[in-house]
C-alpha cells in the first residue's frame, strides 16, 4: 500500500507542480491540455491506476503488477519523492504527416517496496500527452547482475466498449474480430495494438507498447472483468510460423523467461486516445516515446542523404517470369518507367553469381532504382555471419535488405532486431523486416527501418473478407506504425474488392517503403497508370474524413506538397457517400479521378477535369468492396 504518512509531504511537493486542491489530487496527473488524466489509487495493497480522456474513463481502475525474480515489487509501497517536468520538441518523420509535435508532462515517482524487510527502490515514470498516457517502470540493477522481470499489469476496459482484436496464432498476421468487450472469452490472446471504441460518444482508444528493447515483447490475454492482462513472450503461445520454421529446441529456449543484466527499463505501456478516427490515425506517441536518431549515424535524421523512401516493384505474387538477371532488369526498367525507386529481389538471387548481382545494381543505379536482397533471419543469428552478409551487401552497392521469418517476441529476438538496425545503419543499408512483430517506434531511432510487415497483407493466400479487413487495419494495426501490406493486386488475390479499391489501398496503407504486389507490367497496362505513378510513399498531411468507420469505410485525404489525394476503400456494402472537401482551398484544381466501374469490378472509370476547391462535398458511388481515388493538383 502507498503509505498515507507521506501524504502531507507529497501534497506540498506536488501542489508546487500541479494545481492541487485536496489530498486526493496528489495522485492525479494531467496532460498539457488537461484532457488526459492518469490517476493512481492507493486504497488497496496493489498499485492501481486509471486513465480518462475528456471526462470519460478509458481505462478503469486497474492493477499495475511487476515482479523481479518472482517477487512482486508493486505492492506494499511508499513514495519517497516525486519529480515533474514538461517537454516539447518538433521533428520530421515519415508517416501520416511530416511534422511531429512531441509535447508532454512527465512525472517520476520514486518508490520503495518495503515488504518482508527487503527494500527495493524503483521508479514509475508517467508521460501524459494530449492524446495518450504512457508509463514505464525502471528497476536499478548492478551491471553484470541478471534479474528476471515479469509483468501482469491489466487494463480494465469500460463496459459497452467495442473491441477490434486478433490472436497470436499467425503471430502478427491474423484477421481482426470485432466484439463487445463482454463477448471476449477469458483466456483469449490479443496482439497489440488493440483498438476499441468507447460507449456513447467517448471516442476511441488503442493500447500497445513503445520503445521495446532489451526486453520481451508484450501481448494481452483476456482476464475476467473486462481486463486485458500483459503477458510477456515466454507466456505467449508459440506462433505457427515459428513452429514451422524453427526447431523444438528453439521453441523451448524462447519459452523461458528472459534475464536482463543491470537496470531493467520496461517498454512504455501506451494508451492512445482520440475523439475520432482522424485523431487516432495522426497519433505520433508511439514514435515520440523512442530516442531521437544518433547524429553520427543520421546527421539529418530522416533527411539523411542515404535514407530513401519510395515505391518498389516486387516479383513474387503476380508472375513476371523466372528469377533471372534478364527478368530483374526488365523489372528495373518497369520500375523506372513507373517512377518507382526500388526493386526487391526474393531468395532467387542466391542462385546468381556476384557478377550478375553487380550488373543489376549498376543497371538499377543508372535508372534511379535501388536493389534490395531478401534473407532468412535464421542465417544471420550469429554476429559474424550477419556482418559478413551486411558488409557484402554494402560492397555490392545494395540499397537495402529484406529480412524475414522472426515470428517471435522473446528478448533474444528483440535484441536481434536492435543489433541489425545498428549494424545496417553503420553500413548505410535500409531495412525491411518481414515475419516480424508490431513496430514500437523503432524507426524514430533507426530511420533506416523503412517498413516492417506484422500484418496480414496481400501475401496471405486467402482472407475471407478482404473488403472488411482492408477497412479495419488502417485503424488498428497501422496505429502502431508503418506496415508492409504490399497493396494493389488486380487478379484473384483482390477477392471481394474492386480495382479502384486496390488502387486506393496504395494511398491509404502507407509505409515509407511502399512495395506493390502487382506485377509492374500490369500496373503499366492499367487504365489508371497515371494515378498509380503519382501516389507517394510518404505524406505531408493526412485527414481522416467522415463517413469513415472501422471495418466499413476508410476515407483519407492526404497531401504531398501542394497536391491532395482523396482515397476511399469501402467494406462489403455498395453505397453512395458524401465526402466533405474542406481540406481543399478555395481555388480551381486539376483533377484526376479513378472510380468503380458499376458494371465490372475488374475495371475502372478514369476521368480528368477541374474542381472548385470551395465545393462543399463530393458524391461518390461505390460498388460492394468498392473504391475511389482522386488527385487534386493546383
Amino acid at each position: 500500500m502507498i503509505h498515507s504518512k507521506f501524504n502531507l509531504i507529497l501534497l506540498g511537493m506536488i501542489c508546487g507542480l500541479l494545481s492541487c486542491s485536496s489530498a486526493a489530487d496528489e495522485r492525479i496527473f494531467n496532460s498539457p491540455d488537461g484532457l488526459v488524466v492518469f490517476e493512481l489509487d492507493d486504497e488497496s495493497d496493489t498499485l492501481n491506476f486509471s486513465v480518462s480522456f475528456d471526462g470519460n474513463l478509458v481505462v478503469e481502475n486497474s492493477p499495475m503488477v511487476m515482479t523481479i525474480d518472482d517477487r512482486e515489487i508493486t505492492s506494499d509501497l511508499k513514495i519517497v519523492d516525486i519529480e515533474k517536468a514538461s517537454f516539447q520538441e518538433n521533428y520530421d518523420r515519415h508517416g501520416s504527416h511530416l511534422k511531429a509535435d512531441n509535447h508532454y508532462n512527465e512525472v517520476t515517482l520514486h518508490l520503495k517496496n518495503i515488504a518482508d524487510n527487503q527494500e527495493v527502490d524503483f521508479d514509475l515514470v508517467l508521460r501524459l500527452f494530449d492524446n495518450a498516457a504512457a508509463f514505464q517502470l525502471i528497476i536499478p540493477g548492478d551491471e553484470g547482475t541478471e534479474q528476471v522481470p515479469d509483468e501482469m499489469t491489466s487494463f480494465t476496459i469500460p463496459e459497452g466498449s467495442t473491441v477490434w482484436h486478433h490472436d497470436l496464432r499467425m503471430h502478427y498476421e491474423s484477421v481482426h474480430k470485432v466484439e463487445n468487450i463482454s463477448q471476449i472469452n477469458p483466456g483469449d490472446w490479443m496482439a497489440p495494438p488493440v483498438t476499441y471504441k468507447l460507449p456513447g460518444n467517448g471516442g476511441f482508444a488503442a493500447i500497445t507498447e513503445a520503445c521495446l528493447k532489451n526486453y520481451s515483447g508484450m501481448a494481452f490475454q483476456m482476464d475476467n472483468n473486462r481486463k486485458f492482462k500483459i503477458r510477456l513472450a515466454h507466456h505467449q503461445p508459440t506462433s505457427y510460423p515459428y513452429e514451422l520454421r524453427y526447431s523444438e529446441e528453439d521453441v523451448e529456449r524462447l519459452s523461458k523467461p528472459a534475464r536482463v543484466s543491470g537496470t531493467i527499463t520496461t517498454p512504455w505501456r501506451v494508451i492512445l486516445v482520440g475523439k475520432d478516427l482522424n485523431s487516432m490515425v495522426n497519433n505520433d506517441v508511439v514514435h515520440h516515446l523512442n530516442p531521437a536518431p544518433d547524429k553520427d549515424l543520421f546527421p539529418d535524421g530522416i533527411n539523411t542523404s542515404w535514407i530513401k523512401p519510395g515505391r518498389a516493384v516486387w516479383k513474387y505474387l503476380d508472375g513476371g517470369g523466372d528469377g533471372s538477371l534478364e527478368t530483374m532488369k526488365k523489372f528495373t526498367d518497369q520500375a523506372a518507367e513507373l517512377g518507382f525507386e526500388h526493386n526487391i529481389l526474393e531468395g532467387f538471387w542466391r542462385n546468381w553469381s556476384e557478377e550478375e548481382i553487380r550488373d543489376l545494381v549498376s543497371y538499377g543505379n543508372e535508372r534511379g532504382v535501388g536493389t534490395w536482397l531478401w534473407k532468412h533471419s535464421n542465417t544471420i543469428q550469429n554476429k559474424e555471419d550477419r556482418m559478413a552478409f551486411f558488409r557484402h551487401c554494402s560492397e555490392l552497392g545494395i540499397a537495402g535488405v529484406k529480412l524475414d521469418f522472426f515470428d517471435h517476441e522473446a528478448k533474444d529476438v528483440i535484441d536481434l532486431y536492435q543489433n541489425i538496425l545498428r549494424e545496417t545503419a553503420e553500413l548505410k543499408l535500409l531495412v525491411n523486416f518481414h515475419g516480424a512483430n508490431k513496430p514500437t517506434g523503432e524507426s524514430r531511432t533507426w530511420p533506416n527501418e523503412l517498413t516492417r510487415e506484422a500484418i496480414r497483407g496481400m501475401e496471405a493466400r486467402k482472407i475471407d473478407d478482404k473488403a472488411t479487413h482492408n477497412t479495419t487495419v488502417p485503424f488498428t494495426r497501422f496505429l502502431a506504425g508503418h506496415a508492409e501490406y504490399t497493396p494493389m493486386h488486380f487478379g484473384e488475390r483482390r477477392e471481394n474488392t474492386t480495382w479502384a479499391h486496390q488502387i486506393a489501398s496504395g494511398a491509404i496503407m502507407n509505409t515509407p517503403l511502399l512495395t506493390y504486389a502487382a506485377n509492374p507490367e500490369r500496373m503499366l497496362e492499367n487504365p489508371a497508370v497515371e494515378m498509380i505513378k503519382s501516389i507517394p510513399s510518404v505524406w505531408d498531411e493526412t485527414i481522416v474524413l467522415p463517413p469513415s468507420e472501422i471495418g466499413e469505410m476508410a476515407v483519407f485525404a492526404r497531401r504531398s506538397g501542394n497536391t491532395w489525394f482523396l482515397a476511399v476503400m469501402s467494406g462489403t456494402t455498395a453505397k453512395s457517400i458524401e465526402v466533405p472537401l474542406s481540406f481543399l482551398k478555395g481555388k480551381e484544381y486539376t483533377s484526376l479521378i479513378v472510380k468503380d466501374d458499376p458494371e465490372d469490378d475488374g475495371s475502372v472509370s478514369v476521368e480528368n477535369g477541374t474542381l472548385e476547391g470551395g465545393q462543399e462535398t463530393l458524391r461518390i458511388d461505390l460498388n460492394d468492396g468498392g473504391g475511389f481515388i482522386a488527385k487534386f493538383s493546383e
